[in-house]
This record gives C-alpha cells, sequence and structure tokens, in this order.
C-alpha cells in the first residue's frame, strides 16, 4: 500500500513510523513544507498516562523521548505576594526540536521517505491508497475538500504569545500580575536542563491599554519581562516567531472523507492550559495505526479511527473549553484569597476534584479546609484541623445553615426524613400562591390557614436543618395532568382553571393559552404571594424562596422568549424585571427581616433568542439591591422545546459567574451527586450551596 503524509510535525512522523514498523512492505512518504530542523515552538507536555501508550506502540521512540524528558510533579500558582504549591501533579516536558529530531531519524531507520521544503500546491496531484492529513490547524487538504470535512472554528477571548526562557521552572506555574493596564497570566513549564516555555495571556482590553496590540516583537518581550520579573529571576524572554494571537479551537464533522484523514490539529485543536496538542496528535497516530491493523479495507479502518478517538477528543476538548473560559475570566476571581483562588484554577477544567488533589497533595487539601473552616466561622485563626468545605456552615442573616448540602423534597411528611439525611438546608418543591397558581390538582399550596398548619406540623418534627419553602405561579404550565411520566399534558376543558403569563403565548403548541396579566391581574398574584409569605412565616420556614425560572409566571416575564409585551413591562431586561421585582419587594415586606429571601432563577433559556447569562447576572445584581440573599441557579425549560447540556456540572459554571460577578450567595444544581462534587464547588467559590440530585443519605460525618 503506498501512504502519503502531508505534514512532518509530531502526527504525521509517528504515524509514519508506526505504520512502517506494523507493516515494513508499505511505501510510506512523508511531505514537509519546512526545511529539516525547521521547528516553531518551545516545549511540549505529556502526562504519565500518555507515557503509557507510547510505550505500547513503539519501545525504542518511548526510551529515546523518555531519555530527554524533564519530569516534575507539581504546580505553583503565583497570586498576589504568593507562591503556593500543589503537588502530585506527573507531567514531563521535552523540547519540540529534539521530539522532531527523535521522530525524523526512527523514521528514516525505518525506510520512511522524508521530503522536505515540498508545498502541496495541487491536492488533486498527491498520488496514494492512503492520504493522512498532519498538515495542523490550517490544512490544505482539509480545507481542499472542506464541504465534507465540516470544519468549524472558534476563536477565544484573549491573547496570547508564545515566549521560551532560560529560568528553568521546576513545576508547571502559573503566575498572575495585575497593573494599571489589567490583569494578566503566565503559563510556565520546563522542557529541557536549560529552557522553559513561557506563555502569556491576557484579555484583549489588557492587551490594548498596555499598548501590546501595536507592539513590535521586541517591545512585546520588554513589556512582558518587566511584568513577570519577579517570576523570571533576571532571565530574559526569547522569541521564536512570537506574536500575539486568539486561540483557534477547531472541530471537524468529519475526520476523513473517501481515502483521505485527519489527524492532529489538521482534525482537532484544544486550549493549551490544560494539555498538549502534540499529545493528542499522536495518540490520533496510534489510534489510526490500530485501526488500520484490525480492519481489512481502509474505508474500514478510517471509519473505525473516527469511532473510536473523536469521542474521546471531544470529550478533552470539552474539558479545555471549560479551562479556557476559566482562563478568558480570571479578573473575575481577583478578589479571592489566594488559596481558594489555586483551588479554583486546579479544579477549573472538571477533570480534577476535591478528591483527586486530596489524594495527590493532602497538605494542600488540608490547608484549603482549615482556610474555609476559619472564613466560615469568621475567624482570622486557623484551627488546627478542618473537615471538608461541606461540612462549613452558612451564615445568612439570622439563620445559620449547618452545612453546605441542600435537598429536596415534594410532601410535608417528607420533610423529616429529609432533615435526618444529614443535609443542612432541605427545600421544599413548588408550592402554589393560590389555587390558580398550582402546575397540577395535585401541587401543594399556602394559601389556607390549614395549609400552614399542615407545613407547621411536619417542621415541627424537624431539628438540625434549616428549611426552605420555593413560592411559585405556575404561569402557563398550570392546569396540567398529574406529573406521573408525562408533563405538561393539559388537563380537558371542564378541568382546568385560567392561566396567566406574561404574554399570550401558550407553554406548548397543545397547551391552554394563558390571558396576558393586565394591572388588575398583577394586584391580585402580588397580594397572593404578601398572603403566601405570612402563612410561610408562620408555618416556621427558616427560608423563603420565589421561584423566578423554568417557564413559570414570574420567569415568563423575565424570558424575551415568553414576554413579548410592549408596555413598561416588556422590552429590555430592566424592564422584564419590573413585575418580578414588585413580587420580590412585596414578599421581602412580609418576610421576617432576620430571615434570608432566596429566588430561583433562570440564568439560561437554553434556547436561541432566550435569557442570557449577562441578563442573569443583571437580574441577580437587582435582586440583591432589593435585599435577595441566595440565588438557586436554573436553566431551561422556559419553553417545551429548549436544548439542555447535561454533565456532573452543568449548570455550576452559571452559579460560579453569578456568585463572583453579582457578589451574590449561590445554590449550583445539576447533576450533583456525591460530597466530593459539592466540596470541590463549595471550595472553589463557585457556589455556597449545593443541591444534591440523588436522595440524600448518610451524610453525617463519621468519626
Amino acid at each position: 500500500m503506498r501512504v502519503t503524509v502531508v505534514g512532518g510535525g509530531p502526527a504525521g512522523l509517528y504515524f509514519s513510523l508506526l505504520l512502517k514498523k506494523a507493516e515494513p512492505e508499505h511505501d510510506i512518504r512523508v511531505y514537509e513544507r519546512n526545511p529539516e530542523g525547521a521547528t516553531y515552538g518551545w516545549g511540549v507536555v505529556f502526562s504519565d498516562r500518555t507515557l503509557t501508550s507510547f510505550r505500547e506502540a513503539d519501545y525504542k521512540t518511548y526510551t529515546q523521548i523518555t531519555d530527554n524528558f524533564i519530569i516534575w510533579d507539581s504546580i505553583d500558582i503565583s497570586y498576589g505576594e504568593q507562591v503556593l504549591r500543589c503537588g502530585g501533579q506527573v507531567f514531563s516536558g521535552i523540547s519540540r526540536k529534539t521530539l522532531l529530531a527523535l521522530l525524523h531519524e526512527r523514521c528514516l531507520e525505518l525506510g520512511v521517505t522524508i521530503e522536505h521544503q515540498r508545498e502541496i500546491d495541487d491536492v488533486g496531484a498527491l498520488e496514494g491508497d492512503l492520504i493522512v492529513a498532519a498538515d495542523g490547524v490550517h490544512s490544505v487538504l482539509r480545507e481542499a475538500h472542506a464541504n465534507r470535512f465540516g470544519p468549524r472554528f472558534s476563536s477565544g477571548r484573549t491573547r496570547y504569545i508564545w515566549f521560551g526562557t532560560e529560568r528553568t521552572f521546576d513545576s508547571f506555574t502559573f503566575a498572575f500580575r495585575a497593573n494599571e493596564h489589567g490583569f494578566f497570566q503566565a503559563h510556565a513549564y520546563p522542557f529541557d536542563g536549560q529552557m522553559s516555555t513561557f506563555i502569556v495571556e491576557c484579555d484583549r482590553t489588557s492587551w490594548r491599554n498596555a499598548g501590546l496590540d501595536e507592539a513590535s516583537e521586541a517591545e512585546s518581550i520588554a513589556y512582558c519581562e518587566s511584568l513577570f520579573a519577579p517570576g523570571l529571576r533576571g532571565h530574559s524572554l526569547r522569541s521564536n516567531n512570537s506574536r500575539w494571537i486568539s486561540f483557534e479551537t477547531l472541530k471537524n464533522k468529519s475526520w476523513h472523507h473517501a481515502n483521505v484523514v485527519l489527524v492532529g490539529d489538521a482534525a482537532h485543536t484544544a486550549h493549551f492550559s490544560i494539555g498538549s496538542g502534540t499529545k493528542l496528535a499522536m495518540e490520533d497516530s496510534i489510534a489510526l495505526v490500530n485501526a488500520l491493523q484490525v480492519k481489512d479495507t481502509i474505508s474500514g479502518a478510517l471509519s473505525e479511527y473516527q469511532l473510536e478517538r473523536k469521542p474521546r477528543v471531544e470529550r478533552f476538548q470539552e474539558a479545555a473549553r471549560q479551562s479556557q473560559i476559566y482562563f478568558e475570566n480570571t479578573r473575575r476571581y481577583q478578589h479571592m484569597e489566594p488559596l481558594q483562588f489555586a483551588f479554583h484554577l486546579l479544579s477549573r477544567s472538571g477533570r480534577i476534584d476535591y478528591d483527586d488533589l486530596r489524594l495527590r497533595d493532602r497538605h494542600f487539601v488540608g490547608a484549603v479546609d482549615r482556610w474555609f473552616t476559619a472564613r466560615a466561622a469568621d475567624r482570622d485563626v486557623l484551627p488546627a484541623i478542618a473537615a471538608p468545605p461541606t461540612f462549613a456552615p452558612l451564615r445568612l442573616r439570622g439563620t445559620t445553615i449547618s452545612n453546605r448540602i441542600a435537598t429536596r423534597v415534594e410532601r410535608p411528611e417528607d420533610l423529616a426524613a429529609a432533615a435526618r439525611s444529614g443535609a443542612g438546608l432541605v427545600f421544599t418543591g413548588f408550592v402554589a400562591v393560590s389555587e390558580d397558581a398550582r402546575i397540577s390538582p395535585d401541587t401543594p399550596g399556602m394559601y389556607a390557614e390549614h395549609q400552614a398548619s399542615r407545613w407547621g406540623s411536619a417542621l415541627e418534627a424537624i431539628s438540625g436543618a434549616s428549611t426552605a419553602i420555593t413560592l411559585g405561579h405556575s404561569g402557563a404550565r398550570g392546569a396540567t395532568r398529574v406529573r406521573a411520566g408525562l408533563v405538561d399534558v393539559p388537563l380537558e376543558e371542564g378541568e382546568a382553571w385560567d392561566l396567566f403569563a406574561a404574554s399570550t403565548i401558550p407553554y406548548t403548541a397543545r397547551s391552554h393559552i394563558p390571558v396576558a396579566m393586565d394591572e388588575a391581574h398583577m394586584k391580585e398574584v402580588r397580594e397572593d404571594f404578601e398572603t403566601a409569605t405570612r402563612l410561610a412565616a408562620s408555618a416556621g420556614f427558616d427560608l423563603c424562596e420565589l421561584h423566578m425560572g423554568h417557564g413559570y409566571l414570574l420567569g415568563s416575564f423575565i424570558s424575551p422568549l415568553t414576554n413579548n409585551r410592549t408596555d413598561e413591562y416588556g422590552g429590555e431586561i430592566e424592564d422584564r424585571l419590573r413585575y418580578p421585582l414588585e413580587v420580590f419587594d412585596a414578599v421581602r415586606a412580609e418576610w421576617p427581616d432576620e430571615l434570608p429571601l432566596g429566588v430561583a432563577l433562570n440564568v439560561s433559556d437554553w434556547a436561541p433568542g432566550g435569557t442570557t447569562l449577562q441578563d442573569a447576572v443583571s437580574a441577580a445584581k437587582a435582586l440583591k439591591d432589593h435585599g435577595c440573599d441566595l440565588i438557586r441557579v436554573l436553566a431551561g425549560q422556559t419553553t417545551a422545546t429548549h436544548s439542555p447540556r447535561y454533565d456532573p456540572y452543568f449548570l455550576t459554571h452559571y452559579a460560579d459567574r453569578v456568585r463572583n460577578e453579582a457578589g451574590l450567595a449561590t445554590i449550583a444544581t445539576g447533576n450533583i451527586t456525591t460530597v466530593d462534587h459539592a466540596n470541590t464547588i463549595v471550595a472553589g467559590g463557585r457556589a455556597d450551596l449545593c443541591l444534591l440530585r440523588t436522595a440524600v443519605s448518610g451524610l453525617t460525618q463519621k468519626n
């Protein structure tokens, strides 16, 4: 078989030598546009997990590469006046130039033909039974068949520049610096005994304020040397065609077409803050060679390669996306103290959590525990030992919640069992403020004395846990059948009641059409909330929450998808908030001042044209100004056609932004199923409480 490889980087060379080793009779040719020995970039990073696959793929290159490794097992975070170290992070570095030389030599040894300074002007003239596009993010081969591969690019919001330095770091180092121009960060790591990679990154505003958008290469070097002088310790920065660029994330709908297949950066990219593109590229090469070995046809092998490799890379890209988002918004976390800032950074991508860090460096996590416990108790002196952050109390106004775990029940009779589980805060489900505010005929209510008495009797049996009632009005989602397997199925006409909403928009095509509220309706509903609030206070709840999400009445005013009003209650977010804030103010006036009042708020509708995260932050800031103490973050369900995204932290990122931009305590919700997840969220300052998705049992800490 004749194989043509376009691109003599790590992906192309490693694929060529692996295939030649497995099938010596194959004619394999590599075409590289640059001269032999020329390379751009400095060092390459590998994790210990990657090394195992290298050893199994080709032991000779594995030993040659590892013999040239610089190995470290810690991450340093330089923040403010402190340098914090977390151990147990095993990585290896090697010079990119050395790596290419080793792969080049092995290719020649095995009989691979390599042609340098070979430009591909005519893609159609390439010959071969298999053509491998290893020619990078700007792949000529991929672009020639763009309609088949379906490439999609997204540009990062920061600018970064890639340097080298003779300062040999002994760890993977993140350094953060603030000055009159803005906020900057450096990513540095060693790759041989004499040199380190040094990447400087900043947001576009800081970049422009510093004049770096117009700076020459020499001026950029001088600026960065001065800014990061403490970490460089007198060493200079070196350039290798260094320029300020934005990171381009690349995804392809398909990785192969006919006999052409993509590997490495031609197929995908992932932000440099979480892993090496070289690592992913060489793993692609291993997977492609394996597929060619197990399948009888080239087309079958290329399909097998894509099926096996593409999902793995996409999971990695998602983690890289979260890491990239973090580094694009580090300014948001400047208010954090160093230990929390460091923990937040280390757990930014969702791949490393509290328990992982505790296994890697118990001293670092122990320091986080002691700091968190002291701050929760408002003490300056750190305790000698401390429980994990989940078990620290939280004080909201006059209420002290015993720990950071929340759970939820639907019925009064379930409150006591939930409290015994060990959760610090027990929420009710949706409780209607009037008969017409119910979702379905069995929705619990708080609009009559007997209902308050029933809840009150249940609360008397609770000790050790705080309780919260969620008051709401169903709006356009009302008058539906009991939710037993199906939701939002409307009642028959004779069983339904009148519905009210911001606009005459039914929730589903088959739902009853609501009446757009006028002033009289608004006054009536506002009074219903006031009555329900007084009854909830008399029942003995510790916290009251208003539901402003999921397509219910108050949420229907906030979302542009369900509010098309042209009066003072529609239009921009400030006007769409007007009626929800009126209700909030009425409830705040009725609810005891010493008790906290919260809101369940949609931060995204998960639908085009819906509430944006910036809208939600603006709403949270307004609610805070009106006396709100806590935001429970929700998403979706504003319309029946929303498109959700699920992962263990799928709403945590929203809670993080609301908390750290609006300066308001938040409850993280979503697919949070373990105390480990909760510790990761709370310790990192992403939220103050976590609502566990599963039933809470056995939470009470053991001796």
